[in-house]
Protein backbone atom coordinates (compact mmCIF):
# COMPACT_ATOMS: atom_id res chain seq x y z
CA UNK A 1 0.00 0.00 0.00
CA UNK A 2 1.22 3.47 -0.85
CA UNK A 3 1.89 5.85 2.04
CA UNK A 4 2.44 9.29 0.54
CA UNK A 5 3.95 12.50 1.92
CA UNK A 6 3.30 15.68 -0.08
CA UNK A 7 5.55 18.64 0.72
CA UNK A 8 4.32 22.07 -0.31
CA UNK A 9 0.79 20.68 -0.09
CA UNK A 10 -0.88 24.07 0.40
CA UNK A 11 0.45 25.44 -2.90
CA UNK A 12 -1.27 25.60 -6.30
CA UNK A 13 -0.54 21.98 -7.28
CA UNK A 14 -0.29 20.45 -3.82
CA UNK A 15 -3.69 21.52 -2.51
CA UNK A 16 -5.45 19.86 -5.45
CA UNK A 17 -3.13 16.85 -5.62
CA UNK A 18 -3.61 16.05 -1.93
CA UNK A 19 -7.39 16.09 -2.39
CA UNK A 20 -7.19 13.86 -5.48
CA UNK A 21 -4.72 11.42 -3.94
CA UNK A 22 -6.84 11.07 -0.81
CA UNK A 23 -9.74 9.99 -3.03
CA UNK A 24 -7.56 7.37 -4.74
CA UNK A 25 -5.35 6.05 -1.93
CA UNK A 26 -7.47 6.86 1.14
CA UNK A 27 -7.30 9.93 3.36
CA UNK A 28 -5.19 8.27 6.05
CA UNK A 29 -2.54 7.25 3.49
CA UNK A 30 -1.80 10.75 2.17
CA UNK A 31 0.03 13.11 4.53
CA UNK A 32 -0.15 16.75 3.47
CA UNK A 33 2.54 19.09 4.73
CA UNK A 34 3.64 22.71 4.51
CA UNK A 35 6.19 24.87 6.27
CA UNK A 36 3.32 26.91 7.73
CA UNK A 37 -0.46 26.72 8.03
CA UNK A 38 -2.27 29.05 5.61
CA UNK A 39 -5.77 30.43 5.97
CA UNK A 40 -8.30 29.08 3.51
CA UNK A 41 -6.96 25.52 3.59
CA UNK A 42 -8.87 24.30 6.63
CA UNK A 43 -10.80 21.66 4.67
CA UNK A 44 -7.60 20.07 3.31
CA UNK A 45 -5.84 20.20 6.66
CA UNK A 46 -8.78 18.55 8.42
CA UNK A 47 -9.51 15.92 5.73
CA UNK A 48 -6.47 13.79 6.54
CA UNK A 49 -3.10 13.78 8.32
CA UNK A 50 -1.24 17.09 8.15
CA UNK A 51 2.27 18.00 9.31
CA UNK A 52 4.14 21.31 9.53
CA UNK A 53 7.47 20.61 7.79
CA UNK A 54 10.28 22.78 6.49
CA UNK A 55 12.14 20.80 3.81
CA UNK A 56 15.36 22.26 5.18
CA UNK A 57 14.72 20.58 8.53
CA UNK A 58 15.83 17.01 7.75
CA UNK A 59 15.29 15.74 11.29
CA UNK A 60 11.59 16.65 11.22
CA UNK A 61 11.28 15.28 7.69
CA UNK A 62 12.77 11.96 8.74
CA UNK A 63 10.59 11.72 11.83
CA UNK A 64 7.42 12.32 9.79
CA UNK A 65 8.48 9.65 7.28
CA UNK A 66 8.95 7.21 10.16
CA UNK A 67 5.78 8.24 11.99
CA UNK A 68 3.52 7.68 8.98
CA UNK A 69 5.53 4.82 7.39
CA UNK A 70 5.95 6.87 4.20
CA UNK A 71 7.16 5.06 1.05
CA UNK A 72 6.42 7.78 -1.56
CA UNK A 73 7.43 11.45 -1.29
CA UNK A 74 5.92 14.03 -3.66
CA UNK A 75 8.15 17.07 -3.31
CA UNK A 76 6.25 20.22 -4.31
CA UNK A 77 7.96 22.68 -1.96
CA UNK A 78 9.46 25.33 -4.26
CA UNK A 79 9.94 29.01 -4.99
CA UNK A 80 8.60 29.77 -8.50
CA UNK A 81 10.14 31.73 -11.38
CA UNK A 82 9.14 35.37 -10.86
CA UNK A 83 9.53 35.21 -7.08
CA UNK A 84 12.82 33.36 -7.56
CA UNK A 85 14.28 36.31 -9.46
CA UNK A 86 13.46 38.59 -6.54
CA UNK A 87 14.77 36.11 -3.95
CA UNK A 88 17.41 33.96 -5.70
CA UNK A 89 19.15 32.78 -2.52
CA UNK A 90 15.86 31.62 -1.00
CA UNK A 91 14.95 29.97 -4.31
CA UNK A 92 18.18 27.94 -4.25
CA UNK A 93 17.82 27.11 -0.57
CA UNK A 94 14.30 25.69 -0.82
CA UNK A 95 14.44 24.20 -4.31
CA UNK A 96 17.87 22.57 -4.08
CA UNK A 97 18.82 22.10 -0.43
CA UNK A 98 15.28 20.93 0.32
CA UNK A 99 15.42 18.42 -2.53
CA UNK A 100 18.81 17.16 -1.34
CA UNK A 101 17.39 16.54 2.14
CA UNK A 102 14.46 14.62 0.71
CA UNK A 103 16.69 12.48 -1.51
CA UNK A 104 18.94 11.63 1.42
CA UNK A 105 15.96 10.54 3.51
CA UNK A 106 14.55 8.56 0.56
CA UNK A 107 17.90 6.79 0.17
CA UNK A 108 17.97 5.89 3.86
CA UNK A 109 14.35 4.84 4.17
CA UNK A 110 13.73 3.35 0.69
CA UNK A 111 11.15 5.85 -0.58
CA UNK A 112 10.13 6.75 -4.12
CA UNK A 113 10.56 10.48 -4.85
CA UNK A 114 8.50 12.45 -7.35
CA UNK A 115 9.80 15.99 -7.99
CA UNK A 116 8.42 18.13 -10.82
CA UNK A 117 10.68 20.05 -13.14
CA UNK A 118 9.49 22.81 -15.48
CA UNK A 119 9.78 24.39 -18.91
CA UNK A 120 11.95 26.87 -17.02
CA UNK A 121 14.71 24.22 -17.19
CA UNK A 122 15.23 25.34 -20.80
CA UNK A 123 16.75 28.60 -21.98
CA UNK A 124 17.37 30.88 -24.98
CA UNK A 125 19.72 28.34 -26.65
CA UNK A 126 17.09 25.58 -26.51
CA UNK A 127 15.13 24.89 -29.74
CA UNK A 128 11.92 26.84 -29.18
CA UNK A 129 9.44 24.85 -31.24
CA UNK A 130 8.63 21.22 -30.48
CA UNK A 131 11.47 21.26 -27.95
CA UNK A 132 13.04 17.76 -27.76
CA UNK A 133 13.11 15.63 -24.63
CA UNK A 134 16.91 15.59 -24.69
CA UNK A 135 18.36 18.96 -25.67
CA UNK A 136 20.51 21.83 -24.42
CA UNK A 137 19.38 23.24 -21.08
CA UNK A 138 20.98 26.59 -20.22
CA UNK A 139 18.33 28.54 -18.26
CA UNK A 140 18.76 32.21 -17.37
CA UNK A 141 16.73 32.27 -14.14
CA UNK A 142 17.55 30.93 -10.69
CA UNK A 143 14.33 28.90 -10.77
CA UNK A 144 15.42 27.33 -14.06
CA UNK A 145 18.90 26.64 -12.70
CA UNK A 146 17.41 24.81 -9.71
CA UNK A 147 15.18 22.77 -12.00
CA UNK A 148 18.06 21.59 -14.22
CA UNK A 149 20.20 20.86 -11.16
CA UNK A 150 17.24 19.05 -9.58
CA UNK A 151 16.79 16.83 -12.64
CA UNK A 152 20.49 15.92 -12.55
CA UNK A 153 20.50 15.33 -8.81
CA UNK A 154 17.47 13.03 -9.03
CA UNK A 155 19.09 11.09 -11.88
CA UNK A 156 22.25 10.78 -9.80
CA UNK A 157 20.40 9.36 -6.80
CA UNK A 158 18.64 6.87 -9.08
CA UNK A 159 21.84 5.70 -10.80
CA UNK A 160 24.17 5.89 -7.79
CA UNK A 161 21.90 4.79 -4.93
CA UNK A 162 18.88 3.17 -6.61
CA UNK A 163 16.38 5.74 -5.35
CA UNK A 164 13.24 5.51 -7.52
CA UNK A 165 13.09 9.13 -8.70
CA UNK A 166 10.57 10.44 -11.25
CA UNK A 167 9.36 13.79 -12.57
CA UNK A 168 7.86 15.77 -15.43
CA UNK A 169 8.69 19.16 -16.90
CA UNK A 170 5.46 21.00 -16.30
CA UNK A 171 4.31 23.82 -18.55
CA UNK A 172 2.20 26.65 -17.12
CA UNK A 173 -0.64 25.25 -15.02
CA UNK A 174 -4.17 26.65 -15.04
CA UNK A 175 -6.67 26.04 -12.25
CA UNK A 176 -9.94 27.48 -10.98
CA UNK A 177 -9.44 26.15 -7.44
CA UNK A 178 -6.26 27.87 -6.32
CA UNK A 179 -4.45 30.99 -7.47
CA UNK A 180 -0.85 30.59 -8.70
CA UNK A 181 2.08 31.65 -6.56
CA UNK A 182 4.38 33.92 -8.52
CA UNK A 183 5.06 32.23 -11.85
CA UNK A 184 5.57 33.65 -15.33
CA UNK A 185 2.53 31.85 -16.75
CA UNK A 186 0.16 33.23 -14.09
CA UNK A 187 -1.55 35.54 -16.60
CA UNK A 188 -3.34 32.52 -18.05
CA UNK A 189 -5.17 32.07 -14.73
CA UNK A 190 -5.76 35.72 -13.85
CA UNK A 191 -7.33 36.39 -17.25
CA UNK A 192 -10.32 34.16 -16.46
CA UNK A 193 -11.01 35.87 -13.14
CA UNK A 194 -10.86 39.32 -14.73
CA UNK A 195 -12.98 38.23 -17.69
CA UNK A 196 -15.80 37.28 -15.32
CA UNK A 197 -15.35 40.19 -12.91
CA UNK A 198 -14.62 43.05 -15.32
CA UNK A 199 -14.95 41.65 -18.88
CA UNK A 200 -11.41 42.88 -19.60
CA UNK A 201 -7.82 42.06 -18.72
CA UNK A 202 -4.38 43.70 -19.03
CA UNK A 203 -1.82 40.99 -19.76
CA UNK A 204 1.66 41.26 -18.28
CA UNK A 205 2.87 38.95 -21.08
CA UNK A 206 3.21 40.46 -24.56
CA UNK A 207 1.08 39.57 -27.56
CA UNK A 208 2.60 36.77 -29.62
CA UNK A 209 4.42 35.13 -26.68
CA UNK A 210 3.72 31.41 -26.97
CA UNK A 211 4.11 29.13 -23.96
CA UNK A 212 3.03 25.58 -23.24
CA UNK A 213 0.11 25.30 -20.83
CA UNK A 214 -1.89 22.57 -19.11
CA UNK A 215 -5.19 22.41 -17.24
CA UNK A 216 -4.79 21.24 -13.66
CA UNK A 217 -6.87 18.03 -13.98
CA UNK A 218 -4.40 16.85 -16.65
CA UNK A 219 -1.45 17.85 -14.45
CA UNK A 220 -2.78 15.78 -11.55
CA UNK A 221 -3.25 12.79 -13.84
CA UNK A 222 0.31 13.20 -15.11
CA UNK A 223 1.71 13.03 -11.58
CA UNK A 224 -0.35 10.03 -10.51
CA UNK A 225 0.12 8.12 -13.77
CA UNK A 226 3.89 8.57 -13.70
CA UNK A 227 4.08 7.50 -10.05
CA UNK A 228 2.13 4.36 -10.92
CA UNK A 229 4.04 3.62 -14.17
CA UNK A 230 5.94 0.35 -14.41
CA UNK A 231 9.59 1.17 -13.62
CA UNK A 232 11.00 -1.07 -16.35
CA UNK A 233 9.29 1.12 -19.01
CA UNK A 234 10.93 4.35 -17.83
CA UNK A 235 14.07 5.42 -19.64
CA UNK A 236 14.10 9.15 -18.85
CA UNK A 237 12.65 9.51 -15.34
CA UNK A 238 13.95 13.05 -14.57
CA UNK A 239 12.22 14.65 -16.22
CA UNK A 240 9.66 13.96 -18.97
CA UNK A 241 8.39 16.70 -21.24
CA UNK A 242 4.59 16.84 -20.94
CA UNK A 243 2.34 19.11 -22.95
CA UNK A 244 -1.35 19.75 -23.55
CA UNK A 245 -1.58 23.02 -25.52
CA UNK A 246 0.53 25.98 -26.62
CA UNK A 247 -0.95 29.46 -27.00
CA UNK A 248 -0.25 33.18 -26.76
CA UNK A 249 -2.48 35.81 -25.06
CA UNK A 250 -4.55 36.68 -28.14
CA UNK A 251 -5.44 33.02 -28.68
CA UNK A 252 -6.58 32.75 -25.07
CA UNK A 253 -8.67 35.91 -25.47
CA UNK A 254 -10.29 34.50 -28.62
CA UNK A 255 -11.17 31.32 -26.74
CA UNK A 256 -12.81 33.36 -23.97
CA UNK A 257 -14.77 35.39 -26.57
CA UNK A 258 -16.39 32.19 -27.81
CA UNK A 259 -18.22 32.19 -24.46
CA UNK A 260 -18.04 35.93 -23.62
CA UNK A 261 -18.05 37.97 -26.89
CA UNK A 262 -17.71 41.26 -25.00
CA UNK A 263 -14.33 40.36 -23.45
CA UNK A 264 -11.47 42.81 -24.15
CA UNK A 265 -7.72 42.27 -23.83
CA UNK A 266 -4.97 44.87 -23.61
CA UNK A 267 -1.37 44.82 -22.38
CA UNK A 268 0.68 46.13 -19.47
CA UNK A 269 3.86 44.11 -19.94
CA UNK A 270 6.03 43.20 -16.95
CA UNK A 271 9.64 43.35 -18.26
CA UNK A 272 10.95 40.76 -15.78
CA UNK A 273 8.33 38.14 -16.53
CA UNK A 274 8.43 38.91 -20.25
CA UNK A 275 12.18 38.33 -20.32
CA UNK A 276 11.66 35.02 -18.56
CA UNK A 277 8.89 33.99 -20.98
CA UNK A 278 11.05 34.88 -23.98
CA UNK A 279 13.72 32.46 -22.76
CA UNK A 280 11.30 29.51 -22.63
CA UNK A 281 10.12 27.19 -25.42
CA UNK A 282 7.01 27.82 -27.49
CA UNK A 283 6.01 24.15 -27.44
CA UNK A 284 7.33 20.80 -26.18
CA UNK A 285 7.73 17.38 -27.78
CA UNK A 286 6.22 14.99 -25.23
CA UNK A 287 6.44 11.83 -27.34
CA UNK A 288 8.64 10.00 -24.80
CA UNK A 289 6.05 10.49 -22.04
CA UNK A 290 3.40 9.14 -24.39
CA UNK A 291 5.58 6.15 -25.27
CA UNK A 292 6.98 5.27 -21.85
CA UNK A 293 3.92 5.76 -19.60
CA UNK A 294 1.01 6.44 -21.96
CA UNK A 295 0.67 10.17 -21.31
CA UNK A 296 -2.34 11.70 -23.08
CA UNK A 297 -3.99 15.01 -22.03
CA UNK A 298 -7.76 15.30 -22.03
CA UNK A 299 -8.19 19.10 -22.31
CA UNK A 300 -7.48 21.49 -25.19
CA UNK A 301 -7.77 25.30 -25.06
CA UNK A 302 -11.50 25.61 -25.70
CA UNK A 303 -12.57 22.73 -23.45
CA UNK A 304 -10.41 24.18 -20.67
CA UNK A 305 -11.87 27.67 -21.16
CA UNK A 306 -15.42 26.34 -21.04
CA UNK A 307 -14.74 24.45 -17.81
CA UNK A 308 -12.80 27.32 -16.21
CA UNK A 309 -15.57 29.84 -16.85
CA UNK A 310 -18.29 27.47 -15.64
CA UNK A 311 -16.44 26.59 -12.44
CA UNK A 312 -15.36 30.18 -11.71
CA UNK A 313 -18.91 31.50 -12.10
CA UNK A 314 -19.89 29.18 -9.29
CA UNK A 315 -16.81 29.95 -7.18
CA UNK A 316 -17.19 33.74 -7.58
CA UNK A 317 -21.01 33.64 -7.46
CA UNK A 318 -21.32 35.45 -10.79
CA UNK A 319 -24.55 34.98 -12.71
CA UNK A 320 -25.04 35.00 -16.49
Amino acid sequence: MRKILITGALGQIGSELAEEMRKIYGSDNVVASSRRIKEGHEKLIESGPFEVINVNDPETLASVVDKHKINTIVNLAAILSAVGEKEPQQCWNINMNGLYNILEIAKEKNCMVYTPSSIAAFGPATPKDNTPQDTIQRPTTMYGVTKVAGELLCDYYYKRFGVDTRGVRFPGLISYKTLPGGGTTDYAVHIYYEALRNKKYSSFIQKGTYMDMMYMPDALRAIINLIEAAPDRLKHRNAFNVSAMSFEPEMLAESIRKFMPEFKLDYDVDPIRQEIADSWPNSLDDSYAREEWDWNPEYDLDSMTKDMLEKLRIKLNIQG
